[in-house]
């Protein structure tokens, strides 16, 4: 199935998604996702200080988080659907490393009420071809709890491969879990312009 991609610049249009940089005016519907699936995502994340619930704690990560964008070091997507205000996922590129790498990471969420119908395939698929296309990114990694078939099947879907287990990989809700180590490669890398 195709699916339209308009693409500008940080701002992605995918269907009737919208997928973009997350900005210091975010912290209200950033809060209150994280707010709404707490205790969806509980099992999937590391244990969370209280204040990453609070708009004043978003407030301080935004800014955080906009210095790494001005400096390229991590972006941090959300996701919005047509019509409504309200954030329902999120997409964060992290460890971002370039020359002669040209990799990074990424991790992602989707709101429990929007399971299962194809949003977050669509958005990582739009994001990943930013960061191949846009930021000349050779390899995206992620990783994903083996008890975790939601997300197996995203990246699947989304064309990651599996490479490998790494044992006690991640510490997730207070304790070690073992991952499945997957990566997309871009068969169209072109080496940035210095």
């Amino acid at each position: 199935m195709f699916h339209s991609i308009i693409q500008r610049s940080s701002s992605l249009k995918v269907d009737e998604l919208t997928v973009r940089l997350v900005t210091s005016r975010d912290a209200h519907q950033i809060a209150a996702y994280y707010q709404r699936n707490k205790n969806f995502l509980q099992p999937w994340e590391p244990l969370r200080d209280p204040a990453f619930f609070t708009v004043t704690g978003w407030e301080r990560r935004l800014a955080q988080l906009t210095e790494l964008h001005k400096h390229n070091l991590a972006y941090y997507f959300v996701i919005f659907r047509e019509g409504s205000d309200e954030v329902c996922g999120v997409i964060n590129f992290s460890n971002l490393v370039r020359h002669p790498f040209y990799a990074c990471h990424v991790g992602y969420s989707l709101d429990e009420k929007l399971q299962g119908k194809g949003i977050m395939r669509r958005a990582l698929n739009a994001a990943i071809r930013w960061i191949f296309e846009e930021q000349h990114f050779h390899r995206v990694m992620a990783a994903y709890i083996p008890r975790n078939q939601r997300s197996a099947a995203v990246l699947k879907a989304a064309g990651f491969e599996q490479e490998g287990v790494a044992r006690e990989y991640l510490l997730i809700n207070g304790r070690w879990e073992d991952h499945i180590l997957t990566a997309r490669i871009n068969p169209n890398w072109t080496q940035p312009e210095s």
